[in-house]
């Protein structure tokens, strides 16, 4: 299936954007078992225009998950498995030399998979540094330059990418300033009996289930300006910048946590991402106007990988999760 550019979208209200919201996720569930936390903050950020980093161990239904996000929105999908050995080019493409019938030679543009709508970049931490920031250039700018030619990616374009905690052998740890271009950090916890029961039960038989198709790019597109158009009160966007300012270790009046064990805080978009995910999750609450509970709520998932922590942090094993907690009860609305 070829990406699409969507056109332009139609208007929504607020109860449509929740019918369609939960239709997603309805139609996602059919296949993904439990996860209702990671599908949640997945279709949170393809709504924001934002794209996700998912951490969790091999083998819990991640490729799964983000397929299924692809086929429960009717959009192209493409996963790219990183390695060592993969080359920028293996995601953007590149201009092959083509000879014609007359022996003329010319360049011709191959596209690479980063040209869909939805891509998985699967162990996106074994790549090197180099492949890395191709990818994560495509995904901030959300285009390509291949051989001096400028290319747009398609619209709407959503990279979820997944990573191995960092212990694994073979891993090379996202820098700072690219984990910042991710929305959400969502972690994928491993199942418990009863999921095991369910995903066992669903995967070992002849007939297994299949997503359909829900939304498609132009609802995608409407769904996210509806989203923007909610209102936030002031407070409630103060209380979003002092979460901020607290993770500053250099902020006079830093929790303790933060000065222990921060190296650095969270940039303005963990703000922006707190802002539009609370937007969101007011919509899927059936309310026009986003509230303090609503940042509190989505807070880890925005902040704890723009929480960047010091050798000290580093050598106790602090989760950056505490850290956001700890940040939380500190930072009163």
């Amino acid at each position: 299936m070829h990406a699409h550019d969507a056109p332009n979208p139609p208007e929504m209200s607020p109860d449509q954007f929740r019918e369609v919201f939960q239709r997603i996720e309805t139609s996602i569930h059919r296949v993904v078992v439990g996860m209702d936390e990671v599908v949640r903050g997945c279709l949170m950020g393809l709504v924001a225009g934002g794209n996700v980093l998912l951490e969790g161990v091999p083998g819990l239904g991640k490729t799964l998950l983000v397929k299924s996000i692809g086929d429960a929105l009717s959009l192209s999908f493409a996963r790219i498995q990183f390695t060592p050995d993969l080359m920028p080019a293996d995601i953007t493409g590149t201009k092959l030399v083509v000879e014609d019938e007359h022996g003329r030679k010319s360049f011709q543009l191959h596209r690479g998979p980063v040209f869909h709508n939805v891509v998985l970049a699967d162990e996106v931490n074994r790549a090197t540094p180099k492949t890395q920031s191709a990818m994560l250039e495509a995904m901030q700018e959300r285009q390509v330059t291949i051989l001096g030619e400028t290319l747009q990616l398609p619209r709407p374009f959503f990279v979820v990418a997944t990573q191995n905690p960092l212990e694994m052998d073979g891993t090379y740890p996202l820098p700072e300033a690219q984990l910042d271009r991710f929305f959400f950090k969502l972690t994928v916890d491993f199942p418990g009996l009863q999921d095991l029961r369910t995903i066992l039960d669903r995967t070992t038989k002849r007939e297994a289930p299949q997503v359909t198709s829900a939304c498609d790019g132009p609802t995608l597109l409407a769904m996210g300006q509806l989203a923007r158009d909610v209102m936030v009160k002031q407070e409630v966007v103060d209380y979003a910048i002092r979460l901020v300012l607290a993770t500053h270790p250099e902020i006079d009046g830093a929790p303790a946590i933060t000065q222990q064990y921060v190296r650095y805080g969270a940039s303005p978009r963990g703000a922006q991402a707190m802002l539009l995910a609370a937007k969101i999750r007011a919509l899927l609450e059936g309310r026009v106007n986003a509230s303090h509970a609503d940042i509190e709520a989505i807070a880890r998932p925005a902040l704890r990988h723009r929480v960047i922590l010091n050798f000290e942090g580093e050598a106790e094993g602090v989760p950056a999760d505490h850290v956001v907690a700890q940040i939380l009860s500190a930072v009163r609305p």
